[in-house]
């Protein structure tokens, strides 16, 4: 199968529209991350999403839709603070949980009685879901568990010859995936943090809470469970107070004969003596929009990337956060572990 990027206009859309139609899958620019659609409503088309990823079964995905899209028929109860959040956030990086009609396939929120909806903010985004308009099951366009992608060149390098199209919206300016919130009960729950923070959220209706996946639980949400977001290079991970230990790693990786690469935050970087590192930026903006990309330039470059944990204290880093310490297997915010390539 020829894989061809083509912008989301002209031809581009029309075949976007053939290949959605037809049960094929897409690959499409959000804000956040490029995300592989698929025809929510066909359990063949949802089927190919799982397969095509190596993506595990029990794992949901988000359903996208344009923003005059009526969800009403989807979902079962639509609670009157969700309301005030779409006003607030919507286009956006903002996926909220609702109560399921059930009419899309069961694949999707794999057998839960719920589904996640989207509204994504990007123009190419908007453009692709309107020329379809029909429900566009999207998890993240990378194969399960590898680096989300952030260019449409990043897909490509995961999908060429297995996906026929992908829509070209340039580089995601958010660089992280969407939060997700759990709208089911009174008080909405973040499940997965991202750039609309939890005191963002409560800002706007009031209260916002935390949930906290259980052992042996099956996922409520995308990024909930499993590794992710994982470079092809060997990873370590450090507290931000544990510099010494991690240029020791660094001086034993680089002993040993192999390419160390430190990924810090900006303010790090004059401490680590001109040793070789990647730049993740100052803000916590700046840390989400560069994570992803920098994690897949280190797969270019570095037989070890050693993270240490960035100092900013900003609301929206609980998601940057959260990425890095999954990218290296770390699940507890601890430092001083590292992990083989995944």
């Amino acid at each position: 199968m020829e894989t061809r990027i083509l912008p989301a206009e002209g031809e581009g859309l029309f075949l976007a529209c053939r290949y959605i139609s037809s049960g094929e899958l897409v690959a499409f620019h959000t804000e956040t991350v490029y995300g592989l659609g698929a025809d929510a409503r066909s359990d063949e088309a949802v089927k190919k999403i799982f397969l095509t990823k190596g993506r595990p079964q029990d794992n949901p995905l988000i359903v996208h839709v344009h923003r005059d899209y009526d969800i009403a028929p989807l979902v079962d109860e639509i609670p009157e603070y969700t309301k005030q959040l779409r006003r607030a956030f919507l286009p956006g990086p903002l996926t909220m949980i609702y109560s399921s009609h059930g009419h899309v396939s069961p694949l999707v929120s794999c057998g839960l009685d719920t589904l996640a909806i989207r509204v994504p903010a990007s123009p190419a985004a908007q453009a692709f879901l309107r020329a379809v308009n029909v429900p566009v099951a999207a998890p993240s366009a990378n194969l399960s568990k590898h680096v989300s992608p952030v260019t449409a060149q990043h897909v490509y390098d995961d999908f060429a010859g297995r996906i026929p199209l992908i829509l070209d919206g340039g580089e995601c300016r958010g660089g992280i995936e969407s939060t997700v919130l759990d709208c089911t009960g009174p008080v909405p729950l973040v499940l997965r943090a991202g750039l609309v923070t939890r005191q963002m959220i409560a800002s706007v209706v009031g209260a916002c809470g935390e949930y906290h996946m259980q052992a042996g639980e099956r996922p409520k949400s995308p990024g909930m469970a499993y590794r992710h977001y994982s470079p092809r290079c060997k990873t370590a991970y450090f507290a931000a107070d544990d510099l010494e230990a991690a240029i020791a790693c660094y001086e034993a990786e680089r002993g040993s004969g192999g390419r160390p690469y430190f990924l810090v935050e900006h303010s790090a970087l004059s401490a680590l003596g001109g040793r070789d590192a990647l730049d993740l930026g100052g803000s916590a903006e700046e840390m989400a929009h560069n994570l992803y990309a920098q994690l897949r330039a280190a797969e270019s470059c570095a037989t070890l990337l050693i993270c240490i944990q960035p100092t900013c204290a900003d609301d929206a880093m609980e998601g940057v956060l959260n990425r890095l310490r999954r990218a290296c297997g770390v699940e507890d915010g601890k430092g001083n572990t590292q992990k083989d390539q995944a």
